[in-house]
């Protein structure tokens, strides 16, 4: 597991693509930690950076 922080787009863009290739992996392998640690990292940084704002 090499995971880094997610600084720009093109780190966004790794993420996503290493998040795909390990999307279906089985609970409890390391590859399901790291997808939880991704899944994270990602909406972090897209909150940050990609705000939608709502119009209620």
């Amino acid at each position: 597991m090499n995971i880094k922080p997610i600084r720009n787009d093109d780190d966004l863009t790794n993420a996503f693509i290493r998040l795909e290739s390990i999307f279906q992996t089985d609970k409890g392998t390391p590859e399901a930690e790291e997808m939880a640690i991704l899944v994270t990292l990602i909406e972090v940084y897209e909150d940050k950076y990609y705000l939608i704002k709502c119009r209620f």
